[in-house]
């Protein structure tokens, strides 16, 4: 029974033909698995830790070691693997702190290499640097290296890791080393391994990283600097929506909200807010687009060259976002349109029977949209490092009796300003000031999926500089440790289970109590007060499609529980 629930949360999998764990091998001298645990509930559904322990024993004697980066904790203590352990945790759903790279890839490196002072003790001749780096499907002999990585589902952060390995230290395209990551570690037709847009964005920033500058010398140097936010542009934004800034806190672990935009720190340039204006633009939020006016390239860049600063000033930000190829772009966007249009009939009858069966719900009006917004803040926001995450949030309200608000829409996008910055193609001289822009059908959604609800905006563009001196951060180069150089790691989260009240929130769609504290903010707060701690959330969809594997990438089905080592 408890290794057919296993099968069920890590999704239609045969078992792996010596363990029936969910693990992979994504090269031969790499292996991704899903967190492992030794106490229940969680054991009915996850690796069981001493089978993990004792298949590695058997298989790679002493020359196995994990790689571990979860901040709600790992569920077992260090000493259960031998202390053979690295942590660089960071929370879920959620891309690292780009600062973490270089430790990860390095630690890595130089364990598989031998020349990080670990248990095994093993010689190495002078070409087994480039045999790990290049020859990575070869057999790999009992003891000799191989580096364990295991988040939760062993997917998303795992998969980030492994990927940025591959790029940093063996010279992959950020584009083969996904493409490997969910060959060995998806079953056909269920996604990709790294799907979350802001990790997809990250792993593209490691190549840039790893392979660009102008000579080796000036490569793997990465700056991280405190960011001011100067502004936020928003087209087509709703009625309703809540703006936050967000950065890494307590080395990666803590997700902090730095500052919530207020009612009064937003500037409606030109006001008609999609979504308000009838029947068919109910429709469109409903289902997620935006109405079939707000396609066309020639209103939105319009509207774009309207958003101006405070006293009808022309802001910086017309000046600085790239010009688009108005004829490619409005094509594309037709296309879309199209395909969003005929996908309305099928659902049109089931929108109006779930209409049909609630009580009225209105757009909060007093969180006003527009055509064109600003979000000026009163105060400097400033973000201690180069990792920006602007979290956005759409609300309706119900009856005024009912003290309650709908949340109808959740969103958020992580970027990093040295790479916005143009930094690595500058030989690490990132750019002082930039502009972020994104479109909402490209931001990250509830646990990290496509899943947003209703239509909040359209597009937003983060207007950043580097901040002044006298804020209490300073400027930090971070290059890569050399080859046999000490590579720190960072604290661990308690193995037990992280606080609730450190880890983020999840956030979903629903209804809200509205709160006294966020009055000058928003009528409900978003978070639901759950206990997101793994016993109480069984990864129902984290671990769907993932399979399991032999070095060479097979799928196996006996299962052959191996004795454990003396």
């Amino acid at each position: 029974m408890v290794s057919l629930l296993r099968q069920l949360v890590a999704g239609p999998r045969q078992q792996h033909e010596d363990t029936g764990l969910d693990l992979c091998y994504v090269t031969s001298n790499i292996i991704a698995t899903s967190g492992p645990s030794q106490t229940y509930p969680q054991l009915a559904y996850r690796n069981p830790l001493n089978r993990l322990v004792s298949f590695l024993d058997e298989k790679h004697g002493d020359g196995w070691s994990i790689w571990e980066f979860r901040a709600e904790g790992t569920g077992y203590p260090d000493e259960a693997v031998y202390n053979r352990i690295r942590h660089y945790p960071w929370p879920d759903h959620h891309p690292p702190p780009f600062r973490l790279v270089p430790l990860i890839t390095a630690s890595m490196r130089d364990w598989l290499d031998g020349e990080d002072g670990g248990s095994s003790g093993d010689s190495r001749d002078t070409n087994t640097a480039d045999r790990n780096k290049h020859d990575l499907d070869r057999p790999r002999q009992k003891g000799e290296r191989v580096v364990v990585v295991h988040c939760k589902a062993g997917k998303g952060r795992s998969g980030t890791s492994i990927c940025s390995y591959l790029i940093s230290e063996c010279g992959w395209t950020a584009a083969d080393a996904l493409a490997r990551f969910t060959e060995r570690r998806m079953r056909p037709n269920f996604g990709k391994g790294v799907s979350i847009p802001s990790q997809l964005r990250y792993v593209g920033y490691v190549e840039r990283w790893a392979h660009a500058g102008s000579e080796p010398a000036k490569r793997k140097i990465y700056v991280d600097r405190p960011i001011e936010i100067v502004e936020i542009h928003v087209w087509g934004l709703r009625h309703g929506v809540k703006l936050a800034v967000e950065g890494f806190a307590d080395e990666g672990k803590r997700i902090e909200t730095l500052h919530t935009f207020g009612k009064d720190e937003r500037i409606v340039v030109k006001g008609d807010a999609p979504g308000g204006g009838g029947v068919m633009d109910m429709f469109y939020d409903m289902a997620g687009y935006g109405a079939g006016r707000e396609s066309d390239l020639e209103e939105e860049e319009e509207h774009k060259k309207e958003v101006s600063g405070l006293d009808g000033a022309k802001s910086d930000v017309d000046d600085d976002v790239t010009d688009r190829s108005t004829t490619d772009a409005s094509s594309a966007r037709r296309s879309r349109s199209k395909e969003k249009v005929d996908k309305m009939g099928s659902t049109a009858s089931n929108l109006m029977r779930k209409i049909s069966r609630q009580k009225p719900v209105l757009a909060d009006e007093s969180e006003p949209g527009g055509r064109a917004v600003i979000f000026k803040p009163k105060k400097p926001i400033i973000v201690p490092n180069s990792d920006i995450n602007i979290d956005i949030e759409r609300r309706s309200r119900a009856s005024a009796s009912m003290g309650l608000t709908m949340v109808t829409a959740v969103g958020h996008v992580w970027f990093n300003a040295f790479f916005e910055g143009n930094g690595p193609e500058q030989d690490g001289q990132a750019d002082d000031s930039g502009v972020f822009e994104i479109e909402w059908d490209e931001l990250d959604g509830i646990k990290g999926s496509s899943k947003k609800g209703t239509r909040a905006l359209d597009r937003l563009s983060v207007v950043w500089k580097v901040a002044g001196t006298g804020t209490g951060t300073r400027v930090t180069v971070i290059t890569q440790p050399g080859e046999g150089s000490p590579v720190p790691q960072m604290k661990p989260a308690d193995w037990k289970g992280a606080n609730p009240e450190q880890l983020p929130k999840e956030k979903g769609l629903g209804l809200r109590a509205e709160t006294t504290e966020s009055a000058s903010v928003s009528k409900a707060s978003s978070l639901l007060d759950v206990d997101v701690t793994e016993g109480d959330n069984k990864d129902d969809e984290s671990l769907a499609g993932v399979k399991t594997s032999d070095p060479k990438g097979e799928e196996l089905d006996e299962v052959a529980t191996p004795k454990a080592s003396a």
